[in-house]
């Protein structure tokens, strides 16, 4: 497995009640557009609490706080670059990676446990959360002004074009 674009990991036993700031450097925010396929990340920050508790099998830490971000992205009919301001709380919780289930096994999950990022051993990364954050929060359809004139001009096709049926239409049945 390789390493993320932007990884900060935080030791389990040195968090409780901790208070940190994420900012990735203009690197890491290159490489994150990248993998996001966006045009540019301009800033990109997250505050976050951090509060641990025990439970069975390790700690659990709860981490929560904001995700302030200025992206640049193309918009998705005149792939025109837009500015897109990003601002979305942030809510995680850091579990232990379970073993209480066998490979190829059909689980369950709770609309709690869909907020849990299993950790290894005793470190987690949080720099990985809040880029994962970031990647939901950009919108893949996002048009800009430009889209309803493009989609006039012809020059791409029509929704109703592009389905599997919209070649047999101009078939002649005789």
């Amino acid at each position: 497995m390789s390493t993320p674009e932007y990884s900060r990991t935080f030791d389990v036993r040195q968090v409780d009640r901790l208070h940190v700031r994420l900012e990735p450097d203009a690197a890491e925010r290159a490489a994150l557009a990248r993998r996001f396929g966006i045009v540019s990340i301009d800033s990109l920050a997250a505050d976050i609490d951090l509060a641990c508790k025990t439970r069975a099998g390790g700690f659990q830490i709860e981490a929560s706080g904001t995700l302030k971000a200025q992206i640049i992205q193309p918009c998705a009919i005149s792939a025109e670059d837009l500015a897109v301001t990003i601002d979305e709380p942030l809510f995680f919780r850091f579990v232990p990676q379970s073993t209480a289930f066998t490979p190829d096994e059909e689980i369950e999950l709770s609309a709690e446990a869909l907020d849990e990022i299993e950790y290894e051993g005793t470190h987690f990364d949080l720099g990985e959360a809040v880029a994962q954050s970031l990647a939901l929060a950009i919108d893949p359809f996002l048009t800009g002004p430009d889209a309803e004139a493009m989609r006039k001009s012809g020059l791409i096709g029509k929704p109703e074009d592009e389905n599997p049926f919209a070649a047999l239409k101009g078939l002649k049945l005789d």
